[in-house]
């Protein structure tokens, strides 16, 4: 542990190390921000095959730009400009880190209070870890689950508050507590509770009465139930078997702490503003600069040169201290990125979630005010995109000519059909259409799975919409009888997998 502390500590101070000579020389606006960046945007929506995008700058407390491209809709003609909303996914974590570091601050809790004393009916699957968790261990992802671990739970499901503790006591967690990161949505939705339970408010009502509203950021939702009635609204994209989709918007809420808020370029560009003078807007100290920094300070380790804050990652680019976070969820890819020694913030949004995009951008710019040659990275990324969305691709026709062999299954596929339980997710409904099975979810009745059989037991499983994955799933058979199936999901929302018992019915 106290090897663990130092590289933590000492990691921190070298990423901190200043570089004010070489920032005063880079505080001129870069002519690819001045000449190039509308051609840059422009030709990446056209070779992405992305509807819009909208894109911030700010320096020096100045905006320098606040600007949409592209279209809100690709079937519309109405274009993003720098009001616009977008879903923006897990970004939505800084704030609610903010707000429990802001009642720190106010003295109404610790980070390092145990969960338990605000939320006692809170649990693991472990006794002793569920006393010790604290506030700071659920906002830093070090509880021991692996990362994106039973997201499929929470996200595009109906689960309400009380589901969710009552299943995540059933939740065994990959590794050791605190033995290492692993990325845990779930463990803001914690936080939110936490908030609510210091203030006796919902986490919302804390969020935009001590951020938003002293921010002006007045286009800004922090719960995702209201966005489809809202105006000037990006629609969120996806690629389904290849085509350009556009899906309804998530319905996040239940673990909104996480991930609900909407946002834009606009509204963003103050946060940007405050995050980089101390917490500073217009005048007024909204953000104390101890809670700015508690927000900032290493908690874990996530991998090499890249550590974790509260709500925030805390990187080495090209010796360079840059704190960010990323956002993804059906339909939108969002990036908000600090560079403290440089006054630098930048915020790019995407309204489709099949872009490297925003991530590209954003190096694009931080090359341009370190002085950096033009990196080119959205032709370099959308190169690696598409060989592996080719190997993918390869890999499911593989897949398919297998299926287009018609391999009889062991069994007759009515028996495969029937009712199926798992303790966390709960049940799953298979039955019987022509020469194909499909999947009926409990907890995700928009989502649909069809399965044809492949070879042995195996059947492949095909998702809508798309994004969720095309998997093979395994059955169990012993003597006979379906004992059980193991379920996947496409990696991007999880990378575990679930057990399924096949329930006889008397």
């Amino acid at each position: 542990m106290k090897n663990y502390l130092f590289l933590l500590v000492f990691g921190w101070i070298l990423m901190g190390t200043s570089h004010v000579a070489k920032a005063q020389q880079r505080s001129t606006v870069p002519e690819f921000v001045k000449e190039q960046l509308d051609a840059y945007v422009l030709q990446a929506l056209t070779d992405w095959n992305l509807p819009g995008a909208a894109v911030a700058i700010v320096k020096d407390g100045q905006v320098l730009v606040a600007k949409g491209y592209g279209l809100r809709d690709h079937r519309l003609p109405d274009s993003v400009d720098a009001n616009t909303l977008f879903m923006i996914a897990s970004n939505t974590k800084s704030f609610t880190a903010t707000a429990v570091a802001m009642l720190e601050h106010d003295g109404k809790c610790s980070i390092n209070d145990k969960v338990t004393v605000h939320l006692p009916d809170f649990a693991m699957n472990d006794p002793w870890v569920t006393q010790h968790v604290t506030i700071a261990d659920v906002l830093s992802h070090r509880l021991g689950m692996a990362t994106f671990q039973r997201d499929f739970l929470y996200f595009y499901s109906l689960l309400k508050t009380e589901d969710i503790y009552e299943k995540f006591p059933l939740i065994i967690p990959q590794y050791d507590f605190r033995e290492r990161y692993g990325y845990c949505n779930a463990g803001y939705f914690w936080a939110g509770q936490c908030i609510e339970s210091i203030t006796g408010k919902p986490w919302n009502d804390y969020i935009e009465n001590q951020l938003l509203k002293p921010l002006v950021m007045t286009r800004t939702l922090v719960l995702s139930e209201n966005l489809q009635q809202q105006k000037n609204v990006a629609s969120a994209h996806t690629l389904q078997q290849g085509v350009l989709t556009v899906f309804p918007h998530t319905n996040i809420d239940v673990i909104g702490p996480a991930a609900s808020m909407s946002s834009s370029v606009n509204d963003l560009s103050h946060w940007l503003i405050a995050q980089l003078d101390s917490g500073r807007y217009e005048g007024r100290q909204v953000i104390p600069w101890e809670v700015i920094r508690k927000t900032r300070y290493p908690q874990t380790i996530q991998r090499r040169n890249s550590l974790y804050g509260l709500g925030w990652s805390i990187d080495d680019y090209k010796d360079v201290e840059v704190i960010s976070h990323g956002g993804g969820i059906l339909g939108f890819f969002t990036g908000v990125t600090l560079v403290p020694e440089l006054n630098l913030g930048i915020v790019v949004l995407t309204n489709s979630d099949e872009n490297w995009f925003y991530d590209a951008l954003k190096d694009e710019i931080l090359d341009a005010f370190l002085g950096l040659p033009q990196g080119n990275y959205s032709s370099q990324y959308l190169q690696t995109y598409n060989r592996r969305q080719q190997q993918q691709n390869n890999q499911i026709e593989q897949w398919r000519d297998t299926v287009a062999m018609h391999l009889p299954p062991s069994l007759p596929l009515n028996v495969f059909a029937g009712p199926y339980h798992n303790e966390v997710y709960g049940d799953i409904r298979v039955s019987v259409t022509g020469d194909s099975l499909l999947l009926y979810f409990e907890h995700h009745p928009d989502l649909k799975a069809t399965l044809q059989h492949l070879s042995g037991d195996r059947f492949l499983c095909t998702y809508f919409p798309s994004r969720m994955g095309t998997e093979v799933l395994p059955f169990v058979i012993k003597d006979g009888q379906v004992e059980g199936f193991t379920l996947k999901v496409a990696d991007r929302l999880e990378r575990s997998t679930y057990d399924f018992t096949k329930v006889f019915v008397q």
